[in-house]
């Protein structure tokens, strides 16, 4: 096969998987911060809900848990699937996933902050929301961003496992050339293309908290 027609298959699979990628940070990361809430809820039912959803995604392999997104639907309810599906199947996979450890990392950056500050702040008048947003979140954000950086990466190589169920990423278009050509080339060249996806993430997340240091 053509060198540039092998590239052009997988930067193909690249832009899959940096559609995964992106899509799962858009929802994982305000919906993390939403289970996280109710993971410290004073409510016992919703806090036990939710200490169990973390459970199962933390607790079950990202992999299983496509194939139960995608394969529940017919199994479980008896619903037919096209395979217009399995893209959505994966980033609703990807999202409840992400969205568990992301809603832990939170949940230690919130607890973490001093009690102190909650009070000053309702003697200057601000409510409960108004407290969080505005003075106790940026600092959490700034405290967790290097735990947030690690999952990101682990998100990139993660994007692999949506071959699972049969989605055309980088690494199943990799594979299918690999076997098509007998030669280990496609998959020398995804691997390029992951570590470069995975610097310039790095990069932009260093610049990030760099930016948020209260010292710069």
């Amino acid at each position: 096969m053509d060198a540039s027609i092998m590239l052009g298959k997988l930067i193909a699979g690249m832009g899959v998987s940096i559609q995964i990628f992106v899509m799962t940070l858009v929802f994982s990361l305000p919906l993390g911060l939403a289970v996280a809430f109710g993971r410290m809820s004073k409510h016992p039912v919703l806090r036990l809900a939710v200490q169990t959803y973390i459970s199962i995604m933390r607790g079950t392999p990202l992999m299983l848990q496509l194939m139960v997104v995608y394969f529940g639907p017919y199994y479980l309810l008896g619903i037919q699937v096209g395979s217009g599906y399995r893209i959505w199947a994966t980033m609703i996979g990807f999202v409840i996933n992400y969205a568990a450890y992301f809603a832990e990392i939170y949940r230690g950056g919130i607890q973490s902050m001093p009690a102190g500050q909650y009070e000053a702040a309702a003697l200057l008048g601000y409510n409960r929301v108004q407290t969080f947003f505005k003075i106790i979140f940026p600092q959490v954000f700034k405290r967790i961003l290097p735990s947030v950086t690690n999952e990101v990466i682990t998100l990139v190589k993660d994007t692999s496992l949506a071959f699972t169920i049969g989605v055309g990423e980088m690494f199943t278009t990799a594979k299918a050339l690999a076997s098509s050509q007998t030669s280990v080339i496609p998959f020398v060249a995804a691997g390029l293309f992951y570590y470069v996806f995975n610097l310039l993430v790095a990069v932009v997340m260093d610049r990030t908290e760099k930016k948020l240091s209260y010292y710069q």
